[in-house]
C-alpha cells in the first residue's frame, strides 16, 4: 500500500499543496513550525479520521478560513481509490470515495492504512488510560473498519446513560415525585435498564474486539522490544478491566466465538451491581471506557518505573509491533516517522531503520538531513513557510539534497 498522491486545500499551515509520491522513502526536511508535520498529519487524518497532535478538528483548518480539505490517491496491490475529506466549521464533516459522497465519513475508514510514530508518543506509556484506549481502538479498527460505528455507538449511549444517571441521582437526592430510591418503577431506574441493554451489547463488541488484538499484538511487542532494548527487562501487554474475571485478561488466551455473548453478560451483572454508586456519583462506572493496557517490564510497569530511554523503547515497540500486525494480514501499511530519529540514540534509530528499510511506503519528517539514517536513502523535499504571522503559507520550495 501507498499514497500516490496528495492534496490540501486551507489545511493547517497549508493554503494548497498538490504532491505526488512513489513508494520507497520520502523526507520532508524543515525546520520547526514551517509546516512539515501538517503533510503527514493529514494523511494520518484519512486513515484514522484523527490527529495525532489534536483532539479537535477546529485546529486543522486554515485560520481564516470556513473549512480544509484532504484527498489522496491510494494504491493497494495495483488498485488505485481516491478518498476526500471535508473539514466544516461548525458543520459535520463530509467524505468522498472516488469522488462520490458517502453518507458518514467513518466509511473511506481501511483504504488507507497508517502507522504512524511520534515524540506524543511517550504519552502511551507516560500518560493516562485513555491514551492507551486510543491506540488499541485505532488499530483495532484498522483491522476491522466496522468497529468504527461500534464505537461511535458506544459513545452516544455512553453519553446519554451518564446524563440519565445525574438527573436520576438527582432526583433520588431530593426525592422528586416518580422517583423511589431503591425502587424498579421509577422511570429513570426503567430508562437506565434500556441503556444497560445497549452499552453492555456495543461494549461487549468493543471489548472482545481489544481482548483479541492484544492476544495478536502480544508476540509482535515482545519481538520489537527485545531488537530495541536487549539489555532490557523483557515487555509485556496485558489487558486490565475492573468487570471481567482473571481468566478473560490473560493475553495468552486465545479469542472464542462465544466471546461478544459472555462479555454482555457480564457487563449486564456488573451494571445493576454497580447501579446504586453510579446514581450517588453521576457517572457510568462500568464498561471499556474505564479499562486500561498495562505495559510491564519485567514484574514493574512502565509508568512511573520506566526510565526515558525504556520509555523511548516501549512506545516504539508498541509501534512496531503494531506494524508487524498490520502487514501480516498481506498488505504494507504506510509507515509514518514524525522527527523522532533526533530523539533516539544509535541502537534504536538502527531498529527502526531496520523496519522502515523494507516498507513499502515511509514517510519521514526531519528538520535536518543528518536526522535520517543515511541507510534509508530517502527522496527529500524542502518545506518552507512565507508570509507574516497568521497568514504564513507553507509549500515544498525545492528538492533538498540528503
Amino acid at each position: 500500500m501507498h499514497v500516490r498522491a496528495l492534496s490540501l486545500r486551507d489545511f493547517r499551515s497549508w493554503e494548497a499543496a498538490e504532491l505526488e509520491f512513489s513508494p520507497g522513502r520520502t523526507v520532508f526536511l524543515g525546520s520547526n513550525g514551517n509546516g512539515k508535520t501538517n503533510l503527514i498529519e493529514a494523511i494520518g487524518y484519512l486513515s484514522t479520521l484523527g490527529s495525532h497532535r489534536v483532539a479537535a478538528d477546529a485546529p486543522l483548518i486554515r485560520i481564516g478560513a470556513q473549512k480544509a480539505r484532504i484527498g489522496a490517491t491510494v494504491v493497494n496491490t495495483g488498485r488505485e481509490l481516491r478518498v476526500d475529506m471535508e473539514l466544516n466549521q461548525g458543520q459535520a464533516n463530509r467524505a468522498q470515495i472516488n469522488r462520490s459522497p458517502v453518507r458518514r465519513p467513518r466509511e473511506i475508514l481501511g483504504i488507507l492504512q497508517t502507522v504512524l510514530f511520534a515524540p506524543e508518543d511517550l504519552s502511551l506509556v507516560r500518560g493516562d488510560p485513555g491514551e492507551r484506549r486510543r491506540f488499541l481502538d485505532e488499530l483495532a479498527t484498522a483491522r476491522l473498519p466496522r468497529l468504527a460505528g461500534v464505537r461511535a455507538d458506544y459513545d452516544k449511549v455512553l453519553r446519554q446513560r451518564s446524563a440519565l444517571l445525574k438527573t436520576a441521582g438527582r432526583n433520588a437526592r431530593s426525592g422528586s415525585r416518580g422517583f423511589r430510591a431503591g425502587s424498579e418503577s421509577g422511570s429513570e431506574l426503567s430508562t437506565l435498564d434500556v441503556w444497560d441493554g445497549h452499552l453492555a451489547g456495543h461494549g461487549a463488541v468493543l471489548l472482545a474486539q481489544r481482548l483479541r488484538l492484544v492476544h495478536e499484538l502480544y508476540p509482535h511487542l515482545a519481538q520489537a522490544y527485545s531488537g530495541i532494548a536487549p539489555e532490557s527487562r523483557p515487555a509485556t501487554i496485558a489487558y486490565r478491566s475492573a468487570s471481567l474475571p482473571p481468566e478473560l485478561l490473560d493475553p495468552a488466551r486465545s479469542p472464542q466465538p462465544e466471546d461478544e455473548s459472555e462479555l454482555e453478560a457480564i457487563l449486564l451483572r456488573e451494571l445493576a451491581a454497580a447501579r446504586p454508586k453510579e446514581l450517588e456519583r453521576g457517572v457510568c462506572l462500568v464498561g471499556p471506557h474505564r479499562d486500561d493496557l498495562e505495559l510491564m517490564l519485567g514484574s514493574a510497569p512502565a509508568k512511573g518505573f520506566a526510565s526515558h530511554g525504556e520509555s523511548w523503547s516501549f512506545a516504539l515497540a508498541l509501534r512496531l509491533g503494531a506494524f508487524e500486525l498490520l502487514r501480516s494480514a498481506g498488505t504494507d501499511p504506510v509507515l509514518i516517522l514524525d522527527d523522532v530519529f533526533a530523539e533516539l540514540d544509535r541502537r534504536r534509530r538502527t531498529a527502526l531503520a531496520a523496519v522502515a528499510a523494507g516498507a513499502e511506503q515511509v514517510l519521514i519528517t526531519a528538520a535536518v538531513p543528518e536526522d535520517v539514517p543515511a541507510e534509508l536513502e530517502a527522496a527529500p523535499l524542502r518545506v518552507e513557510t512565507t508570509g507574516e504571522a497568521d497568514h504564513r503559507a507553507s509549500r515544498i520550495v525545492e528538492s533538498a539534497s540528503m
